[in-house]
């Protein structure tokens, strides 16, 4: 019998595909072009356990800064669960971020393992699924391509809402093809830009951040533009922000899924109320 060898490396960005894979097949429903946004916020922060060299386990553990980092796409395949493939990965994937402040979004059936980890909870985030393009908005005019501002200014933007500079990723991000970006100005100032980028199914929109409730709706309704009626699209929504509830609300969306935001340090100081759309649960 062959004796079991499990052994924890660096993924190429070609196994960040697989890793993505297994997101798709656990309903994740990831972005067409993930991977290569993701691979490029910190190349050496993704891991694959693997077992006498056949993957088995995934997770990322992306480190924007020394003060900062983030935990996702944990997923061990289901044959191989509860034998411990999955704690020793994750166990890596924290030692990878020590002295960080860590962050996840901790799926319902893993939250009581995260806490027992040193991970508490900070809020949950709530999955609202819509669909189609919605009624025509005149406000939808004020919003501007986002590619077009100065990156400078979009980065410092960003900064009232992450923990950590990502500017790796962002410049990635916000230009990604099959995706629309939009910015809105207020006396030529940035006041709030979105994302909405192509999935298996449908369209996730994140960030959704915002100067103001009515800014946000006017920067929903432009990234709603050019969808099909049966088209689905997902925002997933802080829930301690109300305004955010109350316009995945007025726009007909239904809640399909939710995480809790889990950290190891203190909560950090985001602009919660600012916030209408999280980037991704797989990044922050």
């Amino acid at each position: 019998m062959q004796q079991e060898t499990y052994e924890i490396a660096t993924m190429s960005r070609r196994e960040v595909d697989l890793a993505i894979d297994w997101a798709a097949n656990e309903g994740w429903n990831p972005g067409i072009h993930d991977a290569e946004c993701f691979h490029a916020a910190d190349p050496d922060g993704f891991l694959i356990g693997l077992l006498n060299d056949e993957p088995v386990a995934t997770v990322s553990a992306v480190r924007y800064d020394d003060s900062f980092g983030f935990i996702g796409l944990y997923i061990v395949r289901p044959e191989y669960r509860g034998r411990g493939y999955g704690s020793r990965i994750l166990g890596a994937a924290t030692a990878r971020l020590a002295g960080c402040n860590i962050g996840l979004d901790g799926v319902v059936g893993q939250q009581e393992h995260y806490r027992g980890l040193g991970f508490r909870l900070a809020y949950r985030n709530v999955r609202y699924e819509g669909w189609g393009p919605g009624g025509a908005s005149a406000d939808s005019g004020e919003c501007v391509g986002l590619t077009t501002l100065p990156f400078d200014r979009v980065e410092a933007y960003d900064r009232a809402f992450f923990p950590a500079p990502r500017s790796r990723f962002l410049e990635r991000w916000i230009a990604q093809p099959d995706a629309r970006a939009l910015g809105v100005l207020r006396e030529g100032r940035l006041a709030g830009y979105g994302v909405r980028r192509k999935c298996l199914a449908g369209h996730k929109i994140g960030p959704l951040f915002a100067d103001t409730p009515a800014l946000a709706q006017t920067l929903l309704a432009g990234l709603r533009e050019g969808l099909a009626e049966a088209e689905p699209f997902y925002l997933d929504v802080p829930e301690v922000n109300r305004a955010a509830l109350g316009l995945a609300e007025r726009h007909g969306m239904r809640i399909v899924f939710e995480t809790a935001r889990m950290y190891t340090g203190a909560d950090p100081a985001l602009s919660l109320d600012r916030l209408y759309g999280v980037t991704t649960f797989e990044l922050g």
